[in-house]
C-alpha cells in the first residue's frame, strides 16, 4: 500500500502537480534557483545547477496531533 501511494505521489510530482491529503498535509514541487556552493573537503567554491526538489507542508491536522491538541 505504502509503495502504491509513493509511486502515485512521485508520478504526480512529476507533472508538476500537488498533492493535498486534508488533516495530513500537502506535497509540492519546489524549483530551487542555481547558486554557488562550498565544497566541505576542499572548500573550494563549486557552481550548483538550478534543481526541483520534493516539498512536505504538514497540516493543521497533523500539527494538532503532534502538539498533543485535541481537535
Amino acid at each position: 500500500m505504502i509503495e502504491g501511494f509513493t509511486t502515485v505521489v512521485g508520478k504526480a510530482l512529476k507533472k508538476g502537480d500537488e498533492v493535498a491529503l486534508t488533516g495530513f498535509g500537502k506535497f509540492s514541487v519546489v524549483k530551487r534557483g542555481a547558486r554557488k556552493g562550498r565544497n566541505p573537503q576542499t572548500g573550494e567554491t563549486v557552481k550548483m545547477r538550478a534543481s526541483k526538489a520534493p516539498k512536505f507542508t504538514a497540516g493543521s491536522g497533523l500539527k494538532s496531533t503532534v502538539a498533543g491538541k485535541r481537535r
